[in-house]
């Protein structure tokens, strides 16, 4: 057991969840920095005197895995591991209540917007000339930019807005200022996140404004990719595909989760769509942007999601053969919506619909992988594990998308640089690739 006579003043801070979590989780780390702390992200020893959780409780799953860190530096805490362990992010704003009382070994509980005073309970200061910098947790060379804060969609499935509050965007002179910022440092990829971002703007400028935000990102020098993850369908801007399209530094890429292809589920979700409507916007996004890569995510198992409009779902991945798919399989979230109808479509259901629309998108997705047999692209490399270095092309984000996997022994390519490859094999979810030689 550690003494307090060895201890010095160091702080790890354990992100969950998305990559939302982990640009807070930056901000805090930059903050800490800033008022002297010693500071690390995730340390896989348990050397650091003080712990802060940044939790997840977007679904089942992450508040589990949540709860299980969380009970994990309580134990550490019991045992004199570590001194103080504070909690905050989406399961703490929303449980912290209930949670003091079941977990009463944590020091204390914070919510999303409650950083001044997790700085305060340290003994730190919220240092304001630090606003708009950030010490990165990510790679050198990419970021995740968050321009907007919380929520105003009303889908009945989501408790995002009961963590994260209404939808606040942040200013495109401070966001640009930010990414000058990241591109003096050597960043080369802005990855732009918000929970829609397609709403940016309406708050402060009375119009949704992505694409003047794009626009004026896209002329940061050095930025050679800046990627749009988390877009709407309802009331999409179409005039983003026009920058998307004439600007070269605007990834030909776009996630926009649509969650159902029934109409009828669809009406059930409140997501102010229809699968017609979806189809269309589909059919434009594509004609407008050729090239473009389009990346969804599917719910299955809503409350009154019956086999039949099941099948509508797995024929609507079937027709428009995105080249990216995730699903998640519905989660009764309380004070929802969707917590007011009987969650009718059991586990095991759940699980098999899962399974069959990501059994059709891999045979989808191998289907459109062989056809880059032989292509060449632009690869920006990541990391080397496992014997290869491994990159991606412009059509995929980090850690949810494809990769591209070059042999080490034979090829070698510094981490953050792009390079030309060449396809050479093509699995469902992984290429292989050789060196471009000019």
């Amino acid at each position: 057991m550690k003494t307090k006579g060895t201890r010095t003043n160091k702080v790890n801070i354990v992100t969950l969840g998305c990559s939302k979590n982990l640009v807070d989780s930056e901000v805090l780390y930059t903050q800490l920095k800033g008022n002297g702390y010693d500071v690390v992200h995730e340390s896989k020893k348990d050397n650091a005197e003080i712990v802060v959780i940044n939790t997840c409780g977007f679904i089942d799953g992450a508040k589990e895995e949540s709860i299980e860190t969380i009970l994990r530096y309580a134990d550490a805490k019991d045992r004199g591991v570590v001194d103080k362990v504070y909690v905050t992010g989406c399961l703490s704003h929303r449980y912290k209540d209930e949670l003091a009382v079941e977990i009463p070994t944590v020091d204390a509980w914070f919510g999303t917007n409650e950083l001044p005073r997790l700085l305060k309970t340290l003994k730190a200061d919220y240092k304001h000339e630090l606003v708009g910098e950030r010490l990165l947790t990510t790679p050198a060379h990419y970021a995740y930019l968050k321009i907007a804060e919380g929520c105003d969609r009303p889908c009945s499935f989501c408790a995002i807005p009961l963590m994260r509050g209404g939808h606040i965007s942040r200013p495109i002179d401070e966001l640009v200022g930010e990414a000058r910022s990241l591109a003096k440092r050597g960043m080369k990829e802005l990855i732009l996140i918000a929970q829609d971002l397609t709403y940016y703007g309406l708050d402060i400028y009375k119009k949704r404004n992505l694409a003047d935000l794009m626009n004026q990102l896209a002329d940061v020098e050095g930025i050679d990719w800046i990627r749009l993850q988390y877009a709407y369908p309802s009331g999409f801007p179409l005039d983003v595909l026009d920058v998307m399209r004439e600007r070269s530094n605007i990834c030909k890429y776009l996630d926009m989760p649509l969650q159902t292809g029934s109409t009828e589920m669809l009406k059930a979700m409140r997501r102010g769509i229809t699968r017609e409507k979806t189809e269309a916007l589909i059919e434009t996004i594509r004609e407008r942007v050729p090239s473009i890569a389009l990346r969804t995510t599917l719910i299955v198992g809503h409350p009154g999601e019956t086999e039949e409009l099941f099948e509508e779902t797995y024929q609507f991945v079937e027709k428009m053969r995105f080249e990216r798919l995730g699903v998640f399989q519905y989660s009764h979230e309380e004070n929802t919506h969707s917590h007011t109808m009987v969650d009718d479509v059991p586990a095991e259901v759940k699980q098999e619909r899962a399974d069959a629309i990501m059994e059709l998108q891999q045979s989808i997705s191998w289907e459109l992988n062989q056809e880059k047999i032989g292509k060449e692209y632009k690869v920006l490399f990541d990391r080397k594990e496992g014997g290869y270095f491994i990159g991606r092309t412009e059509s995929d984000s980090p850690e949810v998308d494809n990769e591209v996997l070059l042999p080490a022994a034979s090829n070698y390519v510094r981490l953050g640089d792009f390079t030309k490859v060449r396809i050479t094999e093509a699995e469902e979810f992984d290429l292989y690739a050789e060196l471009v030689t000019e």
